[in-house]
C-alpha cells in the first residue's frame, strides 16, 4: 500500500499567523498565568518593543505607617516664618524595580512535527506542540527567578531585607530528621508560612509544590477539587488556594520547598523578535532527500514585583542557572520594596519521608 502524502511545515505555517497563535496557546495553558500569580503587563510589552537589556521602573514607596501622627491643637497659631517652629512634614520615598529581557529560541525538524493526521489540522498540531513547549519553558524561567529571589532573601539582613522573612522552615537541621506530623507538610505549617505576610496572608492565593509534597497533601486529605471555568477539568485546591504541581520546585534529599504567591506577584511582558518564526529548507539533509526546520523565537520579561535585577545581563539575557548574573543566583537580585507585605511571595520548607 502506497504511503500517503507528507505535509511539510511550509505547507501550513504562515509566520504572521503562527507566531501570535503560539503565544496565545502559551498563555492559555500556563497555570501560573491562569492562577493570576503572573499577570500580563502592557508596560513591559512596550519596553520590550524598544532597546535595552534591562528596564528601570521607578515607583513611590508607601507612606511609613510607623510615623506617629500629630495631635492637633489650637493653642499656637501656625507660623510661616520665625517665632514658633512649624510641624516637620514627612516625605514619600521612591524605589526602582529593574526588569530584564530574556531572548530565547528553539527549532524543530519537520519529521518531529508533521505527519499525515487523520482529519486533524496540521497547523493546529504544530502550534499546540510549540505552544506547550514554551509554556513549560516559561514556567522554567519562573522557577529560576524564584530560586534567585529566595536565595537573596536567605542572605544576611541588610538595608533591603530581613533574612528569611519570606520563609518558614520546619525541615530540621540534621539529615534524616524526618518526623511525621512535625517536619512534613501540614495545614499548620502552611498557615505559619503564610503568616510571614502578617494580616495580608489571605492575599496568597496559589501554592506551587513538588509532586512528593503533593502526595503528602493527598495522603493527609488536604486537597479539594473544583471545576475550571469551562467545567472540563478539576483544579486541585488547598485551603482555598490553587495548587500547581511541578517537579522543578527545589528539593535537596528529602527536604522540599513549597512556594506561595498572591495575584500579580510577577509581571509578564512579551516582545517581538525581528523574525519570530521562520522555516529553513535544507536540500542536502536526508542524503539529498531534503528537510525543513521550524525556528521559533520569543522575547520575554518576567519580573518579580518589588525586586530589581542587579546582575550584568548577557546580550541574550540571563539563563535559568545559578551562575554569576543568571536568574537563579542570589546576587542577581535585590529587594526594593521596603515592606514585607508588599512582596506577595512566601516559602515553606519541609522534610518528607
Amino acid at each position: 500500500m502506497a504511503a500517503g502524502p507528507i505535509t511539510q511545515i511550509s505547507d501550513v505555517v504562515v509566520p504572521a499567523i503562527f507566531t501570535p497563535y503560539t503565544q496565545q496557546i502559551t498563555e492559555e495553558k500556563a497555570r501560573l498565568i491562569q492562577s493570576g500569580a503572573i499577570v500580563r503587563d502592557g508596560e513591559l510589552d512596550r519596553l520590550l518593543a524598544g532597546g535595552g537589556l534591562t528596564f528601570n521602573a521607578p515607583s513611590f514607596k508607601d507612606l511609613d505607617s510607623s510615623d506617629t501622627e500629630r495631635v492637633s491643637t489650637d493653642s499656637v497659631p501656625y507660623q510661616f516664618t520665625g517665632g514658633v517652629a512649624n510641624p516637620d512634614p514627612k516625605k514619600i520615598g521612591t524605589g526602582t524595580e529593574i526588569a530584564v529581557r530574556k531572548n530565547r529560541n528553539q527549532s524543530w525538524s519537520s519529521a518531529d512535527l508533521v505527519s499525515v493526521l487523520n482529519g486533524a489540522d496540521p497547523l493546529n498540531a504544530i502550534a499546540n506542540r510549540v505552544g506547550y513547549y514554551w509554556t513549560r519553558r516559561l514556567q522554567g524561567v519562573f522557577i529560576a527567578e524564584m530560586k534567585g529571589i529566595f536565595a537573596n532573601n536567605a542572605a544576611a539582613t541588610d538595608g533591603n531585607h530581613v533574612q528569611n522573612d519570606m520563609t518558614f522552615d520546619i525541615s530540621g537541621a540534621a539529615a534524616g530528621a524526618y518526623s511525621a506530623g512535625v517536619t512534613d507538610f501540614s495545614a499548620d505549617a502552611f498557615l505559619s508560612a503564610a503568616l510571614t505576610m502578617g494580616d495580608s496572608q489571605d492575599s496568597l492565593g496559589m501554592v506551587m509544590v513538588h509532586s512528593v509534597v503533593y502526595n503528602r497533601m493527598q495522603k493527609n486529605n488536604l486537597i479539594d477539587f473544583i471545576p475550571d471555568s469551562e467545567g472540563r477539568i478539576n483544579i486541585p485546591t488547598f485551603l482555598g488556594r490553587e495548587v500547581i504541581v511541578d517537579d522543578g520546585v527545589p528539593f535537596t534529599g528529602s527536604v522540599y520547598e513549597s512556594w506561595m504567591f498572591g495575584s500579580g506577584a510577577v509581571r509578564f511582558g512579551v516582545g517581538t523578535p525581528k523574525v519570530p518564526t521562520e522555516i529553513e529548507r535544507i536540500a542536502g539533509a536526508g542524503n539529498g532527500g531534503g528537510a525543513e526546520v521550524l525556528y521559533n523565537r520569543v522575547e520575554w520579561s518576567l519580573h518579580p514585583v518589588g525586586h530589581a535585577y542587579i546582575g550584568t545581563s548577557p546580550n541574550g539575557g540571563p539563563d535559568n542557572t545559578s551562575g554569576a548574573n543568571m536568574l537563579a543566583a542570589a546576587a542577581s537580585w535585590k529587594r526594593v520594596f521596603p515592606e514585607r507585605k508588599q512582596i506577595k511571595i512566601a516559602r515553606l520548607i519541609t522534610r518528607e519521608a
